[in-house]
Parts: C-alpha cells; structure tokens; sequence
C-alpha cells in the first residue's frame, strides 16, 4: 500500500472530471435536469433585442458545451496516453 501519489496520479483527477463532462448526454442527462443549451437560449433573450446577464447556470451550460466539442480529440489522445502509461509502468 503506497501512502504517496505519484505525479501522474495528481493528473489523473481532472482528467477524469472532464472526461465525466465530455459524455454527458444533452438529450437523456441535460434536458432531464434543465440544463440544455435551447433552453438556456430562450431564457437570455429578456424580449428587447438584448441579451440579458448570462446566469452561472447558462455559463456552467456553455462550458459544458465547450468542453464537449473542443476537447473531445485531445481527451482521446491522453486517454490512450494514460492507458498505455498504465499498461507499461503501472503498479
């Protein structure tokens, strides 16, 4: 039983935050819950040709969003990173 981490161990935490937010589902997970990116749109609209203050909620939607379609390629590259890491120098 090892009491230290290693480095990578460190990383290993949010990487798997975000691979937690990448497969999120909108349709099955976030319109269930209220936090689909058309219904935050047709709630900023305040009807005066402006766009109201976005709400911590809407941003928290947008990144959601963010995360899924920019960093989809790169979580697949450090995913097969951490596995092969894992395969050859892991404990």
């Amino acid at each position: 039983m090892a009491l230290f981490f290693g480095f990578l161990d460190v990383l290993y935490v949010p990487l798997l935050l975000v691979n937690a937010i990448a497969i999120l589902n909108e349709e099955r997970f976030l319109a269930r819950i209220g936090w689909s990116a058309s219904q935050t749109a047709q709630q900023t609209y305040n009807g005066y040709d402006q766009v109201a203050e976005e709400s911590i909620k809407a941003r928290l939607i947008n990144l959601i969003a963010a995360v899924r379609t920019l960093l989809r390629i790169p979580l697949i590259g450090l995913n097969v990173f951490v596995i092969i890491y894992e395969l050859l120098l892991g404990s």
